[in-house]
């Protein structure tokens, strides 16, 4: 079984929330999920899975301007603001801490809640590191 994490880190890049998805669910029901439970926020990063009009739209409502560049199959091009998508990489550090843990990296446990679980300790520790 594979799956997806999805996470909302904060400025630093320590983590703040997760939700797990099946390997082939689209990156759009973690963006549901995460979208109603984040902390208030001037901005919102997030990878080119995550371009889809109504999470704009729903980040808009929200206050949060959303810097987001656009699916390559889009047929408009959408602006963000490059200079601060840089900073993305934060949240790709974070993954790459969390995959410091083998239990993490290789994933042993096939229990999705398990898995999840483990997950939650290791960013516990990174959180405070």
């Amino acid at each position: 079984m594979n799956t997806k994490l999805h996470a909302v880190t904060d400025t630093t890049g320590r983590p703040i929330r997760f939700f797990l998805t099946a390997g082939q669910v689209s990156d759009y029901t973690g963006a549901r999920a995460l979208v109603n439970s984040s902390p208030a926020a001037d901005w919102l990063l997030g990878s080119r899975g995550y371009d889809a009009d109504w999470f704009r739209e729903a980040l808009i409502d929200m206050g949060i301007t959303p810097c987001l560049p656009g699916r390559k199959s889009r047929d408009k091009a959408v602006k963000y603001d490059k200079r601060r998508y840089k900073r993305r990489n934060r949240t790709e550090i974070m993954f790459g801490r969390l995959k410091d843990w083998r239990r993490v990296a290789t994933r042993y446990d096939r229990c999705p809640k398990v898995f999840l679980s483990a997950i939650a300790l290791a960013a516990t520790v990174i959180f405070w590191l």
